[in-house]
């Protein structure tokens, strides 16, 4: 443990710690352009736009992170690259400074998800149940909300120092530091100048883990995000090693035979509705526990679906409602460019990106979507719905 920190914008708590905000920003735009950054090993990272308050968050950070003698790492429930990649790489990175890591996300049951086993340092996890009451120092990577990371939440809220490490511009800024930069394309870019400010090494194992993480959430360099800045940092993260190609086949080139006869179910009962989302077009499918039951397929097998739904040329949003173990609905919802699924998902008690979001719903699907179409009917400048 630090000493008491200085003073800071947002009020202190006894012992020096931040009082974390009670309001939910939202931010509706997309992300901005970001400026070009030199991407040698030490620069600034792309992606970041570092301020004077972001910069005294930041110094708080590293004083915590350089003083303590455990870290706990946390990542937001069913963990996608950009959540375990980020957490994993900044593992690698503590590792050997003299604090004991522990790494954990807050699922029952524990499970690293199929398409992610291959990235390195899956042996460094522990169970939520090893993870201290109350840890010492606790950092969080790509969990907009308390509540993404399930059994960990009571932990978190009783760390003496909780660091936020996430780019959702829907974050309520729970931490006694928060490290939030909505412009920035991933989690990993904050990641990755976390792992730089403490001086680590960018290995390939680091550089793995962060180029996991940077490739899904930009949609493969496709996604507006996607700047020159952010292949400055591809280009660096390739330099240390990683093979582009395997990291593809892992993450979106394989699957069970079985997914063929899940994939034809599932878009066999698709549904196209041009007048929803104020006339823009809504398409709409369902993957339920009865389609993945018989072959035994894992949730996670579902996650791939939207990115084909989404291609239909007549609808500007897509929706794929994924039935979790216990019932609930997983809702993945994505926009082309004119409609923000980040503002209706966020009214829905969800979270996301202006073109990327989701939320969980109760009820049958048809409860389900209704409330989303509700959300959507909503023009750009118009206020969400009451849910």
């Amino acid at each position: 443990m630090t000493g008491p920190a200085p003073a800071g914008p947002l009020g202190e708590l006894p012992g020096g710690r931040r009082r974390p905000r009670e309001i939910l920003t939202v931010v509706t735009d997309d992300h901005p352009p970001v400026p070009d950054q030199p991407s040698g090993a030490g620069a600034p990272v792309p992606g970041a736009h570092p301020g004077p308050e972001i910069e005294a968050e930041w110094s708080r950070a590293i004083k915590i992170l350089d003083g303590a003698t455990e870290i706990c790492l946390a990542c937001h429930v069913r963990p996608d690259a950009d959540a375990l990649g980020s957490m994993l790489a900044v593992a690698h990175a503590l590792r050997g400074r003299g604090a004991r890591i522990l790494a954990s996300f807050g699922d029952r049951p524990f499970e690293i998800p199929r398409i992610l086993r291959f990235l390195p340092g899956t042996g460094l996890l522990s169970p939520p149940d090893q993870v201290p009451e109350r840890p010492a120092v606790m950092v969080t990577f790509d969990a907009a909300s308390p509540d993404r990371l399930g059994l960990l939440q009571p932990n978190a809220a009783q760390a003496d120092e909780l660091i936020v490490l996430d780019h959702h511009a829907s974050n309520t800024r729970f931490g006694t530091v928060n490290l939030i930069d909505p412009a920035a394309a991933a989690t990993a870019v904050l990641a990755c100048d976390l792992v730089d400010r403490i001086g680590a090494e960018l290995t390939r194992d680091v550089a793995l883990g962060l180029y996991a993480g940077l490739v899904t959430d930009t949609g493969s360099f496709k996604y507006p995000a996607t700047t020159p800045a952010v292949h400055q940092l591809a280009a660096r993260l390739l330099r240390a090693g990683i093979e582009p190609g395997v990291v593809a086949y892992e993450l979106w080139d394989r699957s069970p035979f079985a997914f063929l006869g899940l994939l034809s179910a599932v878009l066999g009962r698709a549904r196209l509705e041009p007048g929803a989302a104020a006339g823009r077009g809504l398409v709409w499918t369902t993957v339920t526990r009865g389609d993945r039951a018989p072959a035994g397929l894992p949730f996670d097998v579902a996650e791939s679906v939207i990115d084909v739904v989404r291609r239909t040329d007549e609808a500007e949003v897509a929706a794929v409602l994924k039935e979790d173990d216990g019932g609930r609905w997983q809702v993945s919802v994505r926009s082309k460019g004119t409609a923000d699924v980040g503002r209706a998902c966020v009214a829905l008690g969800g979270g996301g990106h202006p073109l990327a979001a989701g939320f969980t719903g109760s009820g049958t699907p048809d409860d389900v979507i209704d409330a989303l179409r509700e959300q959507l009917a909503a023009g750009p400048g118009d206020p969400p719905s009451e849910p």
